[in-house]
């Protein structure tokens, strides 16, 4: 049973609006590609754990916990009768090899880091939280290598990997453990997902500034500003993609309220940021729609 499921991080969505609308720095668009490679790894992990894994388990997504001021994710926590599986997913691509414990890329030769360390860190913790809700599991974590055109070479076979040609076994061995849930199971479950926390408090968030940014609606499918107002819709010229212009202006309000948390919601600020060819009133509707008015003033804002 899926209790939490899975969506994109503010630091991905982040990430993914500026990518759009400015030239990201080398080392922020790495970064950037990297976290929606994360992200599609996962997806791809959740549907193989959905088809396979059957009702007697509940499924925790992306959790973000703290024991003793140290946070800690993890990607995909499973609790069966006797055992908690907690799963930390990679989408790594190319050829890989360990060397003394050290994680080097085949074709740079470059480190990275080694998540094998990330996830003892987070089972450990997850442990200590175990113990100060005074609840007693075993617990067995894994990192799980989803991409097939992943290699690792010189991995001890002691080390908790699970290679993606294992992925499918694994999910279809824990499916073949009996596994009948009771009210504990239950009541850890709904306390972990209490103790989630939306967001890391020590986050970074990359830098920029409103005018960096290019204005406008861009394409839902291309991401193309090339754009016209077609009847109701929203038409791409570039891939003849149609939206509802309602639902376009959401999307914008949406991005915008996320990148400038610290502004306010406004129609004039809103009619900005679309930069598109429809007339102000045309937002205002909107967003009297879908967000609640305050003030009745020129100064007027939504929330």
């Amino acid at each position: 049973m899926l209790l939490k499921g899975r969506s994109e991080s503010t630091e991905l969505l982040t990430n993914r609006y500026l990518h759009v609308r400015m030239e990201l720095p080398e080392k922020e668009l790495f970064h950037y590609l990297n976290l929606e490679k994360g992200f599609e790894g996962e997806i791809k992990f959740d549907l193989l754990a959905e088809s396979i894994l059957q009702e007697e388990r509940f499924v925790i997504n992306d959790l973000l916990l703290e024991v003793n001021s140290s946070y800690f994710q993890i990607d995909t926590l499973i609790i069966s009768q006797g055992m908690i599986h907690l799963i930390d997913i990679k989408n790594f691509q190319g050829d890989f090899y360990l060397e003394s414990d050290k994680l080097y890329s085949a074709a740079t030769k470059r480190e990275c880091k080694n998540p094998i360390d990330q996830l003892k860190r987070s089972a450990t913790l997850f442990r200590q939280l175990l113990q100060n809700l005074k609840v007693h599991y075993l617990v067995e974590a894994s990192v799980l290598f989803i991409n097939p055109e992943f290699t690792l070479y010189q991995a001890p076979l002691d080390q908790p990997i699970i290679f993606p040609t294992q992925v499918n076994r694994f999910l279809t061995n824990l499916n073949k453990t009996p596994s009948k849930l009771n009210e504990g199971h239950n009541k850890l479950a709904q306390k972990l997902l209490t103790l989630h926390q939306p967001e890391h408090p020590f986050a970074k968030r990359p830098t920029y500034h409103y005018d960096q940014l290019q204005k406008g609606i861009y394409c839902k499918t291309c991401k193309s500003f090339l754009i016209s107002i077609k009847n109701n819709n929203i038409m791409c010229k570039k891939c003849g993609a149609l939206e509802k212009i309602e639902l376009a202006i959401l999307r914008n309000a949406k991005e915008f309220i996320l990148l400038f948390p610290n502004q306010k919601i406004t129609t004039q600020n809103i009619y900005r940021w679309c930069n598109v060819d429809l007339h102000q009133r045309t937002v205002s509707r909107v967003l009297k729609k879908h967000y609640t008015l305050c003030g009745s003033t020129r100064d007027s804002y939504y929330k």
